[in-house]
């Protein structure tokens, strides 16, 4: 694989899927399957990604942290704030530095509006759990908002997997209506563990979701440290295989920088069912030129749109509508209710995409060479240092393969994100022996 120079202070700077965007941005593009299996990486170029290119963004990002490092207190540096942490935490650069703005900040989260208090308990959960936690209890009483105060108690598990114990008790009380809110109903399943053993993934492999339309499983590690592996299921119900008749795998991440859940904003790739409505081409700068697939959570997509039009229902989305997908041994299962619940609590844009994030930026971490973002499943790049020339994509070749897999111009499909036990990337050995036992 072909690395760029390290160019920036850390060789563990954390990404994000929305830094500074370039000047002008391009309109979006969708792509027809015809048009996606005819692409070359010849075609594509980001000269972001060479090294002058990557010299001159962190050149100016350094600028911009140190600019708001230095504001006085005041409403102008709390207004800095948000963007100084996201920076911060995306570079990986000045995190002791910004540390006491974070915590100064803390004890007066309860008096700012909500969005002000996802991004400074983020920040919390993502760069300082141990040092936050203590400012934090006394804080959760005044958090309002579901989202904030979901946030604050992810941090304060980070810091101490023993704080379940409280939260358990205190989310009822200061939230009696929990069971409504599908973000404190996903934290509740987090404090209250199941010793339940899934049902065998073979059978959800082998699920028809809707016959007819291709399938993308990612099957992924718990907690999102290592590489996952993409596999495709062809409209006709079986696997894809290389020309030497080895079955095709792809490694990608589902981590996101944040570390959060998947029904949390920036959060991890939730668990569960997708729908695959198209491909296109991002003007996020992170994301680069590579061709996208297009993916939509449960409410994201009504149900017609996430049936493919196949179905005349105009039913209103509903947890047995979603069920209605998913063979009835998994039906129960609540980990694969994550997409489910991330859909009610709002999370959209999730998608299937390459990256410009230079991997070097990862060596020594348990994902390398993945590049985590903001929750999208994201497969690595080979970018020609000197011109930024796309080199080698997983993404392109993921993309191309699901297109050829599928007999429908639009590239209408499922996607679906299971995790599998165990630690380590996921091996193309034990895929090949699940996708075996599942008769595909």
């Amino acid at each position: 694989m072909n690395f760029r120079p390290l160019l920036v202070l850390s060789a563990f700077a954390l990404v994000s899927c929305a830094p500074l965007p370039p000047p002008q941005q391009p309109a979006e593009k969708r792509y027809t399957a015809a048009e996606l299996l005819a692409m070359k990486p010849g075609d594509l170029a980001w000269p972001a990604t060479s090294v002058e290119g990557e010299r001159s963004l962190r050149e100016g990002v350094q600028a911009d942290i140190r600019a708001r490092l230095a504001l006085p207190p005041g409403p102008e540096r709390d207004a800095a704030l948000p963007r100084l942490f996201d920076l911060v935490a995306q570079y990986n650069v000045e995190i002791d530095a910004a540390r006491p703005l974070l915590l100064d900040a803390l004890p007066t989260l309860g008096q700012r509006d909500a969005e002000f208090q996802r991004a400074l308990l983020t920040a919390a959960h993502t760069l300082y759990a141990a040092e936050a936690a203590p400012l934090i209890w006394p804080l959760l009483p005044q958090l309002t908002a579901s989202k904030p105060f979901a946030i604050a108690a992810y941090a304060l598990l980070q810091a101490d997997g023993a704080a379940a114990d409280r939260l358990r008790t205190q989310v009822p009380q200061q939230f009696p209506a929990w069971a409504e809110d599908a973000r404190l109903t996903a934290l509740m399943r987090r404090l209250q563990p199941s010793a339940a053993v899934p049902p065998p993934l073979p059978e959800l492999l082998a699920a028809p979701l809707r016959p007819g339309f291709p399938a993308l499983f990612s099957l992924q590690r718990p907690g999102r440290q290592a590489m996952g592996l993409a596999l495709v299921r062809g409209a006709d119900g079986r696997f894809v295989r290389e020309a030497g008749g080895q079955l095709f795998t792809s490694p990608q991440l589902a981590l996101a920088r944040s570390g959060l859940p998947g029904t949390i904003t920036n959060g991890n790739t939730p668990q569960g069912l997708f729908a695959i409505v198209g491909a296109g081409r991002a003007t996020n700068p992170n994301i680069g030129p590579t061709p996208y697939l297009l993916s939509k959570l449960p409410l994201e997509a009504g149900v017609a749109e996430f049936e493919h039009g196949v179905s005349a229902d105009t039913a209103a989305w509903s947890e047995a509508v979603y069920d209605s997908f998913l063979p009835p041994s998994w039906r129960g299962v609540s980990p694969l209710k994550e997409a489910w619940l991330a859909g009610r609590a709002g999370r959209d844009e999730l998608l299937v995409h390459g990256t410009t994030i230079n991997p070097a930026y990862y060596a020594g971490t348990g994902y390398f060479p993945g590049t985590p973002q903001q929750g999208c499943l994201v497969s690595s790049e080979d970018w020609d240092p000197a011109t930024g020339g796309l080199l080698a994509s997983r993404q392109l070749t993921l993309a191309q393969v699901y297109a050829a897999a599928s007999p429908r111009a639009d590239l209408a499909g499922y996607l679906i994100v299971v995790e599998l036990p165990g630690d380590g990337p996921v091996t193309p050995a034990e895929v090949l022996a699940l996708v075996t036992a599942a008769g595909r």
